[in-house]
């Protein structure tokens, strides 16, 4: 039966009640665009209010508006040039005070280059939301229908998505299909990079390397695509923020587990199924592009394990770990990525390294959350020159040229994680973000750096004591011998589980066996409670020990034992260490670094 078109009293009324362009769609059975359409037709339009946020006291310099279907519009729409920057939305884990920074150096830019800077994001807990950050603050939802009604009455020059992470981002390809000119890299740019099958082309048609994988759109593809690729596989929805819902699956089993609980699969959103390079090295690159020049910030290396969220990963500036043609090879191809996709302002690229070949993992043509980090680093504003970029300029324009490494002091990114205050959850870290919060650590050494990181995220590390070592069958190697040696070298007794025991008594290495929780009392969890062990080295290896490592996780965690899971963080916890003992931590201004680049 045909629906009853509906009348402008009757629509004008749903609005009132709160009912979305899209909730009023579902009900027509018509689309989103068409009730617009028709809204428009019917002049059913929403005015703007202004917020008053001097009280009556003084006049208000920034006018902050928000939408409402009554009679009277408050939003003067002046006459200067103006730009739209949209914000991230409400905070969550994944995305949140990162992108806000970028936002506000979005606005900071587009008021330098004579532009009225319009603000609009729905998160009060911002600075972007700040009433005087802006010239204008629209404290609207981030939706095609709120971000358009700001639009059409402010009539902007243009939009930036790209500074508030995936939320805005999502909105490029409807945005450009209403006719609204994006700021800084197309919607075809975008697209590319987030649809595998068109990503996959593209890194072939370069020669880049890249996981095997492959898009699934029920049970039976996910179960065929993995056969095909090999097991671990790392799944996730497309469009996916945070790497929420993200999983690395081991085998058939948690496959369709995954498939059935947690996927979200429609025809416009397959899953992701990628080949998972366990026991890899992962870094980050953040760069600005204008289209034709391109200039890297920086190359972080992660401390943790390829396969962590890069959000959760400690990660280390410049890279201290890698060959000089690999690290050439990262270069050459975040400049191949950026051009061939047109790139406008940020892009950020995360690779993996395994037996000396460089991966490309992910692309991403959008700032992205270690830009303050890497910008605090180098002592360039990376946010604020993309966007001057995005607005016309040419990086040559703006006197940018690469960093390359060119500075004498090391800064290190820690995640801060909020499982102290929530008992009992699975604190081993994977590709679905966890973390809450970072901070910084910088130094002109790798230790110290790395102590400071530890102690600003609440995880001090100790200086004398017991260090326990469980590592798996593939980490009893000479990597794991020297950082035992150090340990001891360092003042520390080595306490281990049998088979990390019988390894090192293998190798010389003076040690005293503990007991898995499993295997008798006292176990490991009984020296974490009674305060015998002060740093442990756990390195999980394939799904049974990454369960296996909760139990010791837990008890760390409630007991305040900093722990490494991998032995690249070990070996930096022992550096660091080192620098504890020796009394190097200092106090300097970090625009004292900054000199040094």
């Amino acid at each position: 039966m045909k629906k009853k078109p509906i009348d402008a009293e009757t629509l004008l009324r749903a609005k009132k009640l709160g009912y979305s362009d899209r909730q009023i769609a579902e009900m027509l059975g018509t689309t989103e665009s068409q009730v617009r359409d028709l809204r428009k037709k019917l002049n059913v339009v929403p005015v703007f209010k202004t917020v008053d946020t001097c009280a009556a006291e003084f006049e208000a310099e920034t006018p902050y508006h928000f939408s409402t279907y009554e009679d009277e519009n408050e939003a003067v729409r002046s006459g200067k040039k103006k730009v739209v920057i949209l914000g991230s939305g409400p905070n969550r884990i994944g995305q949140g005070i990162e992108f806000d920074y970028c936002c506000v150096h979005g606005v900071m830019a587009a008021r330098e280059e004579g532009y009225e800077a319009i603000m609009v994001n729905c998160n009060p807990e911002t600075v972007s939301t700040d009433y005087d950050t802006a010239d204008k603050l629209y404290f609207e939802p981030l939706t095609f229908e709120d971000v358009m009604n700001v639009i059409e009455v402010e009539k902007p020059v243009g939009v930036i998505v790209s500074f508030g992470g995936q939320t805005p981002l999502k909105l490029a390809k409807p945005l450009e299909e209403a006719g609204v000119k994006l700021l800084g890299t197309s919607s075809e740019g975008i697209d590319i990079a987030e649809d595998r099958k068109r990503f996959g082309e593209l890194l072939r048609r370069l020669k880049i390397p890249h996981p095997e994988f492959g898009t699934a759109y029920s049970v039976t593809e996910a179960v065929d695509v993995a056969s095909l690729i090999g097991y671990p596989v790392l799944v996730r929805p497309s469009y996916v923020l945070g790497g929420r819902a993200m999983e690395i699956c081991y085998n058939e089993g948690s496959l369709r587990h995954y498939m059935q609980t947690a996927a979200d699969i429609s025809p416009d959103k397959p899953v992701l199924i990628d080949r998972f390079l366990e026991d890899a090295f992962e870094f980050d690159v953040d760069a600005v592009a204008d289209g034709e020049d391109v200039v890297i910030g920086a190359i972080m290396e992660h401390i943790e394990e390829a396969g962590i969220h890069s959000g959760d990963s400690a990660a280390v500036i410049p890279p201290y770990m890698i060959t000089e043609k690999c690290l050439q090879e990262l270069k050459d191809y975040t400049t191949m990525l950026a051009r061939s996709l047109k790139v406008i302002g940020l892009i950020n690229i995360q690779f993996a390294m395994k037996d000396d070949v460089v991966y490309v993992i992910e692309v991403n043509p959008r700032a992205s959350r270690t830009v303050p980090f890497v910008s605090k680093s180098i002592g360039l504003p990376l946010a604020k020159i993309a966007a001057k970029v995005m607005l016309g300029k040419k990086l040559k324009d703006l006197d940018v040229s690469p960093v390359n490494g060119n500075f004498k002091h090391i800064a290190i990114k820690e995640a801060v994680f909020p499982f102290n205050r929530f008992t009992r959850v699975k604190v081993f870290l994977g590709p679905e973000m966890r973390s809450t919060g970072e901070v910084m650590g910088i130094d002109s050494n790798f230790g110290a750096a790395y102590a400071k990181s530890q102690a600003a995220a609440g995880n001090p590390l100790p200086t004398a004591g017991t260090v326990l070592f469980s590592v798996n069958d593939n980490d009893k190697n000479k990597s794991t011998v020297d950082i035992a040696r150090d340990f001891i070298g360092l003042g520390f007794k080595v306490i281990a589980t049998e088979g990390t025991s019988k390894f090192f008594d293998a190798n010389g290495i003076a040690n005293e066996r503990v007991f898995k929780v499993s295997e008798g009392r006292p176990n490991i969890v009984d020296f974490i409670k009674n305060g015998n062990i002060q740093f442990i080295v756990n390195t999980p290896f394939g799904e049974e020990a990454r369960y296996d490592e909760f139990a010791i996780g837990w008890a760390a965690i409630e007991h305040k034992v900093s722990f490494a899971t991998t032995l690249s963080a070990a070996s930096a916890a022992v550096k660091a260490i080192r620098s504890l003992q020796a009394g190097q931590l200092s106090v300097r201004p970090i625009q004292g670094f900054h000199k040094s680049v």
